[in-house]
């Protein structure tokens, strides 16, 4: 699972504690889950054996994440930004979960700092998934989306049948607009479908990723 990845650490700017931020994200859902800090050891760490290494200011010591927990993150890509004073880092977090607490993310919301560090991804499918799941487990009246679920099976696959014949007729005719729109009904029903299986978004981009590897 490891892989090592090159990078010149005096191309990195550390500040004067020797430590760098570094943001670490889902790579494929672009959850941030964690804010930490990495000297150089740690990085070159990091870089050599393909998980991610910290350095824990109050215990002034290099931890490896997922240690104890077993939550660790395979690091698939990694950036510095543009004064070269931070990173950011693309990761495959084991478990699912990255914060101490067991919640996949550390951060919580502004508007209710006492709940659960836990956020909805932040791309656009993985948001709608979300809201989907939401009227399947909280039926909502006048929600399209609760009647399909209401509906069962074979109305929310009825839809994905007709959904996918108007997607192909707007392709074969080379309609720009239909296309687009087309498409866009096809992915909503399809989500509707995944959720009303209880089938993850996120086990469908883990497959993807599995294929591009």
């Amino acid at each position: 699972m490891s892989q090592e990845f090159r990078l010149s650490l005096d191309v990195i700017k550390f500040d004067e504690q020797g430590l760098v931020p570094a943001i670490v994200q889902d790579h494929r859902d672009g959850m941030v889950l964690m804010l930490a800090w990495m000297n150089r050891e740690s990085l070159q760490k990091t870089l050599e054996t393909g998980r991610t290494w910290f350095w824990s200011r109050s215990r002034q010591q290099l931890w490896p994440k997922g240690e104890t927990s077993g939550h660790v993150q395979w690091v698939r890509w990694l950036r510095y930004d543009c004064d070269h004073d931070a990173l950011l880092i693309g990761v495959e977090q084991v478990g699912e979960i990255a914060c101490h607490t067991g919640a996949r993310s550390c951060f919580h919301l502004v508007d209710d700092p006492d709940a659960a560090p836990q956020l909805p991804p932040p791309t656009s499918l993985a948001e709608l998934y979300n809201l989907i799941c939401q009227r399947r487990d909280q039926p909502q009246p006048g929600s399209y989306t609760s009647h399909l679920f209401e509906g069962g099976d074979n109305r929310i696959l009825k839809k994905i049948g007709e959904e996918t014949a108007e997607f192909i007729m707007a392709c074969k005719d080379r309609q720009p607009a239909a296309i687009v729109s087309e498409c866009a009904d096809l992915l909503y029903h399809t989500l509707v479908a995944l959720a009303a299986c209880h089938v993850p978004w996120s086990a469908i981009l883990q497959e993807l990723e599995r294929r591009r590897r």
